[in-house]
């Protein structure tokens, strides 16, 4: 048995880790703030002792730099150092952009070994968000370094820093305490409002722990929580070129319990896909689309994306409309076998459509209205048809969106 309590401070609480971010002019100040109030765009995450490291990618076939920098890497190489920036994306720049990244590393040794000479990098990890299609700006970059406290346990500016369109930051920390008397942390940040797909999403998602969990374990684990979460949102059905999530573990908690530890990820790896899911560039609502009566997982998988993926019901979603034929429309259209005479679609726990009542009256009408009113609830489409049921999760559509995405580079 096991007790997991939700801790104020992020990945500041992990022992071993360090974090910081700041600013060296990428992101703007609009508001002519106070330095130490603008929002970061280079941070890095730090280990004292080397980590074993799992990560999961964007599906994209145009995979950013970054992420053909780490595939560099031997399997089962461990890091110490995560180098994180905002505003540049580092994808489609051939093989200069992985040289850049190599040129920035160079320079964060020597800058280390000057004025942090306690600092051993090891086997350092990029990981990058913003527009694509430039090289990264190095000077800028680089200048950062000069700025870091290496010894910083920041968890709140390195989650700002990230940031690109969030309108917040996005971290969780958790204590688990075991029967044992041992406990260990687990504690995440991570970024993203647009561009976001069951595919992984726009999102950059860096979990650490000081737990001693074996690395096989790790990979078993994480796959499982990213299945579970990240693969399951859709803001927008488009699947960026530097989707990332990695698992850092320095073990230096001499703890570890498998089904604590699956729990714990798989808790943190869900709370921080609802905080992206609700941070959906100009978004009002998250809903969750539950298929149910499948033949098959996959079918009710298909049919439950489809709906979180679909246009029409994330703008009917935003004008609060009850129109379940957009809802029979996309499962129809997902190519799942189903049948109009065995479906039945229910927003909460009120019909909406079924073979013996097809027309919404007045009184289930307004009902729907005050359901699709609220900031979440549920849409439940029974198929009628199997045992097998999937549930995605998407948001509305807002003029907000239309906004935010034609002013991305201006």
């Amino acid at each position: 048995m096991f007790n997991l309590f939700s801790i104020k401070g992020g990945i500041s609480n992990v022992k071993g880790f360090f974090c910081d971010g700041v600013n060296v002019g990428m992101k703007t100040n609009p508001a002519n703030l106070e330095e130490s109030d603008v929002d970061g765009d280079v941070a890095f995450i730090r280990s004292e002792v080397h980590c074993d490291i799992s990560a999961r990618f964007t599906s994209n076939k145009f995979q950013a730099a970054p992420i053909k920098h780490y595939q560099l890497y031997p399997d089962g190489f461990k890091t110490n150092f995560i180098l994180m920036n905002a505003k540049n994306a580092n994808a489609m720049t051939g093989d200069k952009g992985v040289e850049d990244i190599e040129s920035i590393f160079e320079n964060l040794r020597g800058q280390t070994h000057r004025s942090a000479p306690t600092v051993q990098i090891h086997n350092p990890v990029m990981s990058s968000t913003g527009v694509i299609g430039y090289r990264l700006n190095q000077e800028k970059i680089c200048s950062a370094f000069e700025k870091f406290d290496f010894d910083a346990k920041n968890s709140e500016k390195t989650a700002r820093s990230i940031m690109t369109t969030d309108a917040f930051k996005k971290e969780l920390c958790f204590k688990i305490d075991l029967d044992s008397g041992d406990s260990f942390h687990i504690a995440g940040i991570a970024k993203g409002a647009g561009m976001i797909n069951p595919a992984m999403a726009t999102m950059l998602c860096f979990i650490t722990t000081d737990a001693d969990i074996p690395k096989e374990d790790m990979e078993e684990l994480l796959t499982v929580a990213t299945e579970g979460s990240f693969n399951r949102i859709s803001v927008d059905g488009d699947t960026s070129t530097n989707d990332t999530i990695m698992l850092l573990s320095n073990k230096l908690s001499g703890s570890y319990n498998k089904e604590a530890f699956r729990v714990a990820l798989n808790k943190i790896t869900f709370e921080l896909a609802m905080m992206i899911l609700r941070d959906g560039e100009g978004a009002n609502k998250l809903v969750a689309f539950e298929v149910k009566g499948a033949k098959t997982e996959d079918e009710a998988k298909k049919a439950s994306m489809a709906l979180s993926n679909s246009l029409l019901v994330k703008t009917a979603l935003f004008g609060e409309d009850p129109n379940w034929g957009r809802i029979a429309s996309t499962i129809g259209a997902s190519g799942i076998e189903c049948d109009d005479t065995k479906l039945t679609i229910h927003y909460d726990n009120l019909l909406i459509y079924s073979d013996e009542q097809r027309e919404l009256d007045k009184t289930r009408e307004d009902k729907a209205y005050k359901i699709m009113k609220n900031d979440s609830f549920r849409v439940v489409c029974d198929i009628g048809l199997g045992d097998e049921s999937y549930t995605s999760y998407g948001c509305d559509l807002s003029y907000e969106y239309v906004k935010i995405n034609a002013e991305y580079r201006t």
